[in-house]
């Protein structure tokens, strides 16, 4: 491994590198004026568009409703750059109340922007069916083809105008605040860790060290920590199950997945066969947790020994040997894709360190056309620190290349969202497998990918069935307690893990920190649905060679330009095949096989 790689548990602790590495936000403003003088001149675009076009979208022609399209467009730039700034900047530091009162005001702002902008929606929703088709045809609306076509799909859930504003303005003293609050509660909770009070991304981190009296103790000191947060996340919980249940019934939605299906662009039937898919293959998870049971030497794994590392348990990779890992992954694949992710260091476009008050996990924000993406980080050191940062240059390429695609195009729905991000995973990881040629590195390494896989495709599908439960459970009968969501959450994970995990009983406090749940309900199928895709496109990768990397990148550079199975489909693939889904799964299976050879001392 590089010189910087090693394994020694006392240097755990040390700095890895990444201390200084913090994004360059000038780069959108160099100043908070600049900002405000930017959203007020988007306040103003927005209000003499409507001015110039209110009550005439329907009757436009193909020319006439382009230009006004892209006059729209760079208010919705304006106004997302000046957003992206006051997200990242409170980002990195969710307890300093200055900042978390610019992304207030700001919010405030964009939602005044877009209350005006509203009527074209409104009024698109409106156009017969026949005239909008041939309007979509034109070659003038282009750029917007697509979005016009999901806006007149959506079409029966759009509310009249008035109804829109007042949803609007609700919504920043509603479902936004509460995730705010959510983020700003965790952000500043606190974890003690044998006398150490961390955050709780830091803390979480520890789940993964070889020590199992560590992760027992830290397993403790969560529990304990979000069992004092009981009552306030509790009731987050429940108030964005009834927000969504409120925006559904004033929406026509049938269930409460339905309009997540429908910004994903796919269909129930669907994701119902992803889903079945999955659930129908929980004998692989079984299957690999026993071996990795085995591999442990325990008599019982329990759920704070999920992560635990089965060979090099304390390798500790500093930034800069991580960058030349992702670097040559991503360059190796394409040259020009290594290009990209190497803009993200040189750039200052990522920031990297985990610090008090930061938000937790890690993402990339794709900005507006504009500007360019950024990257946030808690790189502790760990070698799946490694493989996020992976992900989410996967997910930075992706935006920096369907920019192009501008403001209506750039943006992809969930569901090939994660395409990029875990394919960049699997470059990564087979790149360093590849390296490694002593039987025990490659199990621990490859124990470490199926550990990733089965949080990306089971885990987050039985987190799809705890979300049907307590959407469903809320709507049917009321507000949740928190043993009702402990049980709900215990009897879904239970069913994925069988009797190969022992889980505990602290654990069924553990859904209470998920945020997924609360910013973006219904989101986490797409994992899956992005994993499973990508086992598939880089088996097309395997059997095409070095040619396949300019197909991969035009799909990326599509972004969000037509409907995700006629993109995939350009790549040979068919996402609406009833078998697809279990071709993936076997692929699942082959990695939990190869393990179990390697165990045995094979290969």
């Amino acid at each position: 491994m590089d010189s910087a790689t090693t394994t020694d548990p006392e240097t755990m602790d040390r700095a890895t590198g990444a201390e200084a590495v913090r994004w360059d936000l000038t780069d959108l403003y160099a100043s908070e004026a600049a900002l405000d003088a930017d959203l007020a001149t988007a306040e103003a675009e927005a209000h003499a568009l409507a001015e110039r076009y209110r009550g005439r979208i329907g009757a436009l022609g193909a020319e006439a409703l382009a230009e006004a399209l892209a006059e729209l467009a760079g208010v919705h730039d304006r106004a997302g750059r000046a957003y992206t700034y006051a997200y990242l900047a409170w980002s990195t530091d969710t307890e300093e109340h200055a900042r978390g009162a610019l992304l207030q005001r700001v919010r405030e702002a964009y939602t005044r922007i877009g209350q005006s902008l509203l009527f074209v929606d409104v009024e698109w929703a409106g156009v017969e069916p026949e005239r909008a088709r041939q309007l979509i045809e034109s070659p003038a609306l282009a750029p917007a083809r697509h979005y016009l076509e999901l806006k007149t799909e959506a079409r029966q859930h759009v509310l009249s105008e008035p109804e829109e504003k007042v949803l609007a303005e609700k919504a920043v003293t509603g479902w936004s605040a509460w995730n705010r609050f959510f983020d700003e509660t965790l952000g500043a909770a606190r974890f003690s860790v044998r006398g150490e009070l961390l955050p709780l991304q830091q803390a979480t981190a520890k789940l993964h060290d070889a020590d199992r009296g560590l992760r027992e103790d830290v397993h403790r000191a969560v529990t304990d920590g979000l069992d004092e947060l009981q009552r306030p996340l509790t009731f987050v919980f429940n108030t964005i199950l009834a927000d969504q249940a409120s925006a559904d019934r004033l929406r026509g939605y049938d269930s409460w997945i339905a309009s997540r299906n429908e910004s994903n662009e796919t269909d129930a039937a669907s994701v119902d066969a992803l889903v079945e898919a999955v659930t129908g293959r929980y004998d692989l998870v079984a299957r690999f947790y026993r071996l990795k049971r085995q591999l442990l030497g325990l008599d019982t794994l329990r759920d704070y020994d999920r992560y635990a590392p089965t060979g090099e348990a304390e390798t500790f990779v500093t930034w800069d040997a991580a960058r030349e890992i992702v670097t040559g992954a991503y360059g190796d694949f394409d040259a020009e894709m290594g290009g990209i992710v190497d803009r993200f260091f040189e750039g200052r476009w990522i920031d990297a360190p985990p610090e008090a008050g930061k938000r937790g996990g890690a993402f990339s924000h794709g900005a507006v056309p504009s500007a360019h993406p950024y990257i946030l980080m808690n790189y502790t050191g760990r070698l799946r620190d490694v493989q996020t940062l992976a992900h989410e240059l996967g997910h930075g390429v992706h935006q920096w290349l369907a920019r192009e695609q501008g403001i209506y195009h750039a943006d992809t729905p969930l569901t090939t969202a994660e395409t990029a991000s875990v394919f960049g995973e699997m470059l990564t990881f087979q790149r360093t497998l590849a390296g490694l040629t002593d039987r025990r590195d490659r199990l621990a390494l490859l124990v470490e990918k199926i550990d990733d896989t089965m949080a990306t495709v089971f885990r987050q599908v039985a987190m799809n069935r705890f979300e049907d439960r307590i959407h469903t459970h809320r709507r049917e009968r009321g507000e949740l307690t928190p043993g009702d969501f402990a049980d709900h959450w215990m009897g879904t994970q239970s069913a994925m893990y069988g009797d190969s995990v022992e889980l505990t009983e602290g654990y069924r406090r553990w859904w209470s920190y998920i945020p997924h749940f609360v910013h973006t309900p219904g989101y986490v199928y797409a994992y899956a649905f992005g994993e499973l895709l990508v086992l598939a496109l880089y088996a097309r990768y395997q059997s095409e060679g070095p040619g396949f990397a300019r197909q991969y990148r035009d799909l990326l550079a599509a972004g969000g330009s037509d409907w995700p199975h006629v993109l995939v489909g350009r790549l040979g693939i068919d996402l609406r095949d009833p078998g697809f889904w279990n071709r993936g799964l076997d692929a699942v299976e082959v990695l939990v096989a190869e393990a179990e050879a390697l165990a045995r001392g094979e290969g």
